[in-house]
């Protein structure tokens, strides 16, 4: 090769190099963390594509900074140590600037060390146990105060059924068994006795509830009002809501309410047996007002374009998806307040941040806690897999992340360390 060739290939590779820098400089890179595959692909997935439409309306409309987001995608395949490995990859090879993902507990848990010690964002969208409170992440979804006490409130109540007795049935993991602690302290705050409490956990991926619905209908059967609160997470709920129809065990009999079960989770599920079971959550597709029927109708046309597998034929919005569209919002509004991706001025632009929720209602980030306030529903199971809302509060309520219902978490600041 002549030394003219030879130096028109280097000024070719040279001009390249050039172009991919400049190229990069052009976009802000954001992770997107999420199973794809494994147990928790049936509540997950969904959450990918949302984000991604989200990224592409931000996008529409002139990016953040002058910039496009580019998303990275990542599989942590329902493997929690994976987690961690693909938060690094993300934080280390890809340079994103934030990361949105998790939903389970132990997931969250497992990536939590890697954003502290990188000192990079991570938003979770997902209702959790709280108990927790970092620099590194802002929290979309519900803490206790938010989901799990209200609806165990609302089940105790004259209008909820009046129960006396409670089965807390969950995922043998963080969450569960941590919500259900706080449940058990809160329960006993309200009179109700051990005896009258059972708690039952399952592995994730478990599929036979036979038995375990059986233990519950002669639970009930001791002459008080029952109710169960489940927590289980996954596609566990399958089997389980199958099972329930199978039981006859009617919601005026012994009502289920469920904190990790939404519309997607029953798309697979008949639900005529299921009518007038429970769920509390912040969000359902069924809510009515204007910014809703555009979220809506938004999620509909992009499941039809993209050709999102189950959805373009039956598009289905839930509390995650709209936690996850709050989120990015509310970031790249941060980050357009701060003039920069840079995590710490990030952080103090979040505090705040208002977005108006497809709930109905303007959403705030807390001015410290890196929760939002958030309305509560509860919403009744309809024949056609949809909710209707039962009981609501009158607006957004602030998050306690340190449940006043245990005792060690007295005097604990409601702002995360500065590290």
């Amino acid at each position: 090769m002549s030394r003219r060739s030879v130096t028109a290939l280097a000024a070719a590779a040279c001009a390249l190099g050039f172009s991919s820098l400049a190229q990069a400089a052009d976009t802000i890179k954001v992770g997107i963390l999420h199973s794809l595959s494994g147990t928790m692909a049936i509540s997950e997935t969904v959450l990918k594509d949302v984000a991604l439409m989200t990224i592409d309306e931000i996008n529409a409309k002139g990016g953040v900074l002058g910039k496009k987001l580019e998303p990275v995608v990542v599989d942590p395949a329902s493997n929690w140590p994976l987690f961690a490995e693909k938060a690094k990859q993300l934080i280390d090879q890809d340079k994103v600037a934030v990361t949105f993902g998790c939903w389970t507990s132990v997931s969250r848990k497992s990536v939590l060390p890697v954003f502290e010690e990188k000192n990079s964002l991570l938003f979770y969208p997902v209702q959790y146990e709280g108990e927790e409170l970092s620099k590194n992440v802002f929290y979309t979804g519900a803490a206790p105060n938010q989901q799990a006490i209200p609806a165990v409130e609302y089940l105790t109540s004259k209008d909820g059924g009046s129960a006396k007795r409670f089965v807390l049935l969950g995922t043998d993991y963080v969450y569960p068994r941590t919500t259900n602690k706080i449940l058990r302290a809160f329960l006993h705050s309200k009179g109700v006795a051990d005896a009258d409490i059972m708690e039952e956990y399952t592995p994730f991926g478990h599929s036979d509830y036979q038995s375990i619905i059986a233990k519950i209908k002669k639970f009930a059967s001791e002459g008080k009002k029952t109710a169960v609160v489940s927590t289980i997470n996954g596609d566990s709920n399958v089997p389980f809501y199958k099972e329930l129809g199978n039981q006859g065990l009617k919601a005026t009999d012994v009502p289920v309410v469920a904190f990790s079960v939404g519309e997607e989770e029953l798309r697979g599920v008949d639900t005529k047996p299921l009518v007038g079971h429970l769920a509390a959550w912040n969000y359902f597709m069924s809510i009515k007002n204007p910014t809703n029927a555009a979220f809506i109708k938004q999620w509909s046309e992009y499941a039809k374009a993209k050709k999102i597998p189950g959805q373009m034929d039956k598009p289905l919005t839930n509390d995650p998806m709209e936690a996850t569209y709050i989120g990015i919002h509310m970031w790249a509004q941060a980050v357009e307040k701060a003039k920069s991706t840079d995590t710490d001025k990030v952080i103090a632009a979040m505090a705040g941040q208002t977005f108006k929720g497809p709930d109905g209602f303007t959403i705030e980030m807390d001015k410290k806690n890196h929760h939002l306030h958030k309305p509560v529903f509860i919403g009744e199971v309809k024949a056609d897999g949809q909710f209707n809302v039962v009981w609501k509060t009158p607006g957004p309520i602030k998050a306690q992340p340190w449940s006043p219902y245990i005792p060690e978490n007295k005097g604990k600041k409601d702002e995360p360390e500065k590290k």
